[in-house]
């Protein structure tokens, strides 16, 4: 074999390898880990699911070999796990509860401190019912961009009592309580995550679990 048509096997070898790998990423992605399937309930309002988050200053040993890392977990039958790939019907009605244990981190961008999206165009903390927070306040954001959905998650105060090491987290701890309900549009394959450079130790906030499925990133896959 001339050199030639060596280096056009080599190549083409490659450009298969490539393609696999990317087949490999797309289908892990797409279907892994098992995505979250909440029940569906109907109503007079039509069909509506319930979504129930916390989000942890650190995930802890217990759900992860990276201990140290700032998470989603998602509460599936009574039990608190580390999943982001979650399936919703479209053009449901999605209720969150969000139990929010972490600091405040303060938005780079305020734009981002002010919620989009949602039914009613507010959301509460704590019970009580606002549309944007004071930028500095904001621990984390739950945005699904494809939705236009956007919302400030208020940070634990600093000198907050009882406060979470490890996750799972119990209402016992420091935390605060945030509530919002958006529609879900048709169906499709969605990006959600975090906009908050929350990543400590990694450059600029955005390396290791903010770019890693599973912690502080997912899809929602409407079918």
């Amino acid at each position: 074999m001339n050199a030639r048509a060596l280096k056009g096997v080599v190549l083409a070898a490659g450009v298969f390898l490539l393609a696999v790998l990317i087949a490999v990423y797309v289908a892990y992605l797409t279907n892994g880990p098992t995505p979250y399937r909440p029940a569906v309930a109907s109503a007079a309002g039509g069909r509506s699911v319930d979504l129930t988050l916390q989000t942890v200053a650190a995930v802890g040993p217990k759900l992860s070999p990276n201990a140290n890392w700032v998470s989603y977990l998602i509460r599936e039958n009574g039990v608190w796990h580390r999943s982001t790939v979650w399936t919703l019907p479209a053009h449901t009605l999605v209720h969150v509860t969000v139990y929010q244990y972490d600091g405040k981190s303060g938005l780079r961008n305020p734009f981002l401190s002010q919620a989009r999206g949602l039914v009613g165009d507010t959301f509460t903390v704590d019970g009580k019912a606002m549309s944007r927070i004071n930028p500095d306040d904001a621990s984390h954001t739950f945005a699904i961009p494809a939705f236009d959905v956007i919302v400030p998650l208020m940070g634990v105060a600093d000198d907050a009592k009882n406060q979470c090491d490890y996750a799972p987290c119990s209402t016992s701890n420091a935390h605060t309580t945030i509530t919002f309900t958006f529609r879900t549009g048709k169906k499709g394959h969605y990006r959600w995550q975090c906009f908050v450079p929350c990543a400590a130790g990694f450059v600029y906030g955005f390396g290791g679990p903010m770019q890693t499925i599973g912690y502080m990133d997912g899809f929602v896959n409407v079918v």
